[in-house]
């Protein structure tokens, strides 16, 4: 389901109308942040998450976090709660064995980049982590979690968007007010081309009274010839829209685009039905990393995808902030 234009609106009636079940939605997330006993680990944690709902480009944050954590000589670890996956675990995700099905999408992806565990007990799978070696734990997602101690948290935002209307659940995108949320974070991470990182700033500057990074996506090289190839996009991310200007960008013929939801079964009947369509208009199919992995076995060789990289203007602020919790 895709997020109701009102959220990304200036605010209106049906936003203010709902506002009241806003401030409870609020209140409930404060009281389950407030009334929470963290677990301090033994190693630090990094927290990459988000105020809004919906995507914001934590997982592209997340490896380019890894990696540059690698880089650095470090052993990062990734613990997720594996949402659309069926394993509870804690589990330690092994592409040989399992699917998007069992962990989730976005646990298979990250698992390339550093080891990755799945768990609905975040104290748990953080425990198995620091047994299995891990130096630092990458949290992806749990920012309004009090399971653990955070060492530092990155609260990320897609600058186009920014933080929507304003407005918390469900008369806007936000899970928290704006200033409660930044008030627990220690660097906002605002995602997107310098004309929307311009709008954003001057929207929502006002707000950030913490350290801000801004970055990119872009796409990797991958010798395709994407000028003048006609494609039919599909995408069930958090901004599918994203997805298809950044095929636009690289010169491709997007003769169709079908957003999905964020996360959706590709089912057999689904790809049957786009690779008859892609077909009968002569067009390649071609999808997202994240999505590609939920591909079923008979697709993934009728599918491109456009793999993507989160590039940051300058590391130096959160290079700076890693430095006093690193070893």
């Amino acid at each position: 389901m895709q997020a109701p234009r009102f959220w990304h609106r200036d605010k209106g009636l049906r936003a203010t109308l709902l506002q009241p079940i806003g401030q409870v939605y609020a209140y409930a997330t404060a009281r389950r942040i407030a009334t929470g006993t963290p677990l301090k680990l033994s190693i630090p944690v990094i927290c990459v998450g988000n105020i809004n709902v919906g995507g914001t480009g934590k997982t592209p944050t997340v490896i380019a976090l890894c990696q540059r954590l690698l880089d650095k000589g470090h052993t990062p670890h990734v613990l997720s709660r594996g949402y659309g996956g069926s394993l509870k675990g804690p589990v330690l995700v092994d592409p040989q064995i399992h699917s998007a099905g069992d962990v989730g999408d976005e646990p298979l992806l990250l698992s390339a980049f550093a080891p990755t565990w799945v768990s609905d007990d975040r104290r748990a799978g953080a425990q198995m982590a620091v047994d299995a070696g891990a130096g630092v734990l990458v949290l992806d997602d749990g920012f309004q979690s009090p399971a653990l101690v955070k060492d530092m948290s990155i609260v990320v935002v897609d600058a186009a968007r920014g933080f929507g209307n304003g407005c918390v659940l469900p008369a806007g995108p936000l899970r928290e007010p704006i200033n409660v949320g930044l008030a627990r974070a220690d660097l906002v991470l605002s995602i997107g081309p310098p004309q929307t990182q311009t709008h954003f700033v001057r929207t929502w500057g006002g707000n950030i009274a913490l350290p801000h990074a801004t970055g990119h996506l872009e796409p990797l090289e991958t010798g395709m010839p994407w000028t003048g190839l006609r494609v039919l996009a599909f995408a069930g991310i958090g901004h599918p829209q994203k997805f298809f200007a950044t095929l636009s960008s690289l010169g491709a013929d997007v003769v169709k685009s079908e957003a999905l939801s964020d996360h959706q079964d590709l089912s057999p009947p689904l790809m049957e039905r786009l690779q008859r369509e892609a077909a009968a208009m002569n067009a390649q199919l071609v999808t997202t990393e994240k999505d590609a992995v939920r591909l079923p076995p008979a697709s993934r060789q009728q599918v491109l995808t456009v793999p993507v990289r989160l590039e940051l203007d300058d590391w130096s602020v959160l290079d700076g902030l890693m430095e006093k919790i690193l070893p």
